[in-house]
């Protein structure tokens, strides 16, 4: 600090007697004023009664109140953080449950489908009917196809005509009588299904053995004029195979469209599967649904 710095100045009053004219003094005092240098021996000087306030020195001044909020505030983030995270852990334990249920009804529903897909296959391939004791309904035994009140089994092994009436009559039945146009579509259906290939024909019961051109059915009966159903210029009799002639008749057609014209007198003695047929019973057997 230099030498200026520590002087300060004040004002004194000093009274001099006042000199009248005559050169007496007077009375009163005549007031004059002189300037003291004083010296200050401190940086500042407090005055009483005056308030003093803290010099900065450019920093922030850490004080217990600051530390307290500081502290507050950090404990007031860390429970929002927490009460964050348990909010969250909640509403997860909540919609578990909720997905749990939503996988349960879809597993129901696959299970409702693969049950409805197991009915429908077995509705497909029917299995044998329970027969309840006094069954007044006609049915037809296991392995036979139902239509009406008839049974029908149709054999796969080739034989002549008169091997496959034979085996027709060991099972109950005769080979098929064709009484309607109704059942000569129901045959015609079937037989599409069972043949392989064109000339996968069927012996049915119709012969003209006997007598040539006087055509009869198994059980006597000769047939009607007005229910035949010849494919093109069938019966022909053609001997250039057997010299006996055609004698026996064979039906079915896998290659035309559905036409219900499609029996062929043949060669008796030609090896084709055939068509059984019998009467619907009751009885304490097993059955086939159809």
């Amino acid at each position: 600090m230099s030498e200026a710095d520590g002087i300060v100045y004040s004002d004194v009053k000093f009274t001099r007697p006042k000199r009248n004219t005559s050169g007496t003094a007077s009375s009163e005092a005549e007031p004059t004023y002189s300037e003291v240098r004083i010296l200050k021996t401190q940086s500042s000087t407090e005055l009483p009664g005056s308030q003093q306030h803290p010099v900065s020195n450019g920093g922030s001044k850490v004080t217990p109140e600051r530390v307290v909020i500081v502290v507050l505030s950090a404990l007031l983030v860390a429970a929002v953080i927490a009460l964050g995270f348990t909010y969250s852990k909640n509403i997860q334990t909540m919609e578990r449950p909720q997905n749990l249920s939503a996988v349960n009804k879809n597993l129901t529903a696959e299970r409702l489908r693969e049950v409805k897909s197991f009915n429908t296959v077995q509705q497909t391939c029917p299995q044998p009917p329970v027969v309840k004791e006094n069954d007044s309904c006609p049915k037809c035994e296991y392995g036979w196809e139902q239509h009406g009140t008839q049974c029908y089994y149709f054999f796969t092994n080739n034989l002549t005509w008169n091997e496959s009436r034979d085996e027709c009559r060991q099972k109950g039945g005769d080979l098929v009588q064709i009484d309607s146009r109704e059942e000569q579509t129901f045959l015609e259906l079937k037989l599409r299904e069972k043949m392989n290939f064109d000339e996968d024909k069927f012996w049915i019961g119709l012969t003209d053995s006997e007598k040539e051109g006087t055509w009869l059915w198994v059980d006597g009966s000769p047939l009607k004029e007005s229910l035949t159903f010849w494919s093109g210029k069938e019966p022909d009799n053609w001997t250039e195979r057997d010299p006996d002639g055609e004698d026996c008749v064979r039906m079915g057609e896998k290659a035309r469209a559905h036409d219900l014209k499609c029996w062929f007198d043949q060669s008796c003695k030609v090896p084709h599967r055939s068509i059984c047929e019998k009467p619907a019973e009751t009885g304490h057997f097993t059955l086939q649904c159809v």
